[in-house]
């Protein structure tokens, strides 16, 4: 009896890929499986070259950033303010020096020749501010009266007084007070108010109390005043 051929069934694609696979897989392992995928690559980089080609790809910009150019600057420099001082007493050349509005007693005694050999340095404040109009006087040793300029102290009143004696704390006024070394218009009027608010020294020693004076300060013009 014969066999009957026996009827051919028609496979789909999906059927026929899987039955592919199962033939050859064994032939797609170790060095034959990346022969395989290096050349799907090469094929696939070959249809993409020819479907785009290289005039169709998007071009590649290259940002270069300009360097943005310093904006000019223009430096106003101011000129320095200048003051007027005087300086008598015991310094090689005394008189009247122009300087910067900055400036010390220390500058305006270099600016003066230095201090003479009996100047009593101990009785002024070298590192006092200087101020437009001011008159610096230097003490020699063993100096207790200061004599004053007429047109006092600051030249800014225009008033004109003298003294012959220490100075009294309780009548002096503020401009008469700066006269006295180490202290300026500050402890000037530091002085003034302290002596209003608490009606009057009893003793020199009582300006201790006013601010800006220490027992250094008042060493300096304690033989310069009197209450």
């Amino acid at each position: 009896m014969e066999d009957k051929p026996q009827p051919s069934v028609r496979l789909t694609a999906a059927e026929r890929c899987r039955e592919l696979w199962d033939d050859y897989r064994h032939l797609l392992t170790g060095p034959r499986l990346a022969i395989v995928v290096i050349g799907l690559v090469l094929v696939v980089g070959i249809l993409i070259y020819r479907m785009w080609g290289v005039d169709d790809l998007p071009p590649v910009e290259m940002l270069i950033p300009q360097a943005t150019p310093l904006a000019e600057r223009s430096f106003v420099q101011s000129e320095p303010v200048l003051i007027l001082v005087h300086v008598a007493g015991a310094v090689k050349l005394p008189g009247v020096y122009k300087l910067q509005g900055s400036g010390r007693v220390v500058d305006l005694v270099q600016a003066a020749g230095g201090l003479t050999s009996d100047a009593d340095v101990d009785r002024v404040n070298l590192a006092d501010v200087l101020f437009d109009g001011q008159w610096i006087y230097v003490p020699r040793i063993g100096q207790k009266v200061i004599p004053m300029p007429v047109g006092g102290i600051g030249g800014g009143s225009g008033s004109s007084f003298d003294r012959s004696g220490p100075l009294n704390i309780n009548s002096a006024t503020a401009e008469q007070l700066q006269s006295l070394p180490g202290v300026g218009p500050a402890i000037a009027s530091a002085i003034v108010k302290h002596r209003d608010r608490v009606g009057g020294f009893s003793t020199v020693d009582g300006l201790l109390a006013v601010s800006g004076i220490g027992p250094s300060k008042l060493a300096q013009i304690r033989d310069l005043v009197t209450v």
